[in-house]
């Protein structure tokens, strides 16, 4: 039996968007590590999508989601050097978060399974490849063209920033 070599991970992510601004997390683990990223993440055991959401935004940024509505899921795929595995498979679910309450924190309780340090707001047009997730660059597109595209995509190449 052969082993797999793509690594498959499935997770949910808002998308806080204000004054041509965005809310990012930073990240201290996975592909995405020490590069911006978008608040969110798996679902936990009989948890729905928008919960998962919900949950995770208020984890990683102190928000309470009032509202969110969802726009569409994508997959990315990217080389990566992970365990026994070669290639990962990023499957996300995007939600538009258009209400919420609270401010966002700039640093969040650290527990296990927690990947973000904090959530602070950058200019989109400071967001790029170099430093940002596929997700941020996705909520870029969003932001900008103020409609989402759900097109799946691959990189040849991908720089894991450790």
């Amino acid at each position: 039996m052969s082993q797999k070599k793509v690594h498959f991970a499935f997770g949910v992510y808002g998308i806080i968007a204000a004054d041509n601004k965005l809310l990012v997390i930073n990240k201290n683990g996975g592909p995405y590590i020490n590069r911006y990223d978008l608040p969110g993440g798996s679902l936990d055991e009989g948890e729905s999508l928008s919960q998962a959401v919900a949950r995770e935004v208020k984890e990683e940024t102190g928000l309470k989601v009032l509202d969110s509505k969802q726009l569409g899921t994508i997959s990315f795929s990217y080389p990566w050097n992970y365990q026994h595995f070669t290639w990962n498979n990023h499957v996300c679910v995007f939600y538009s978060i258009d209400d919420y309450l609270g401010t966002p924190k700039m640093k969040v309780s650290q527990f296990v399974g927690q990947n973000s340090t904090g959530s602070q707001w950058i200019d989109v047009e400071d967001l790029n490849l170099e430093n940002s997730s596929p997700l941020v660059l996705k909520a870029k597109e969003y932001i900008l063209m103020k409609k989402f595209i759900a097109t799946d995509s691959k990189y040849s190449h991908w720089d894991v920033l450790a």
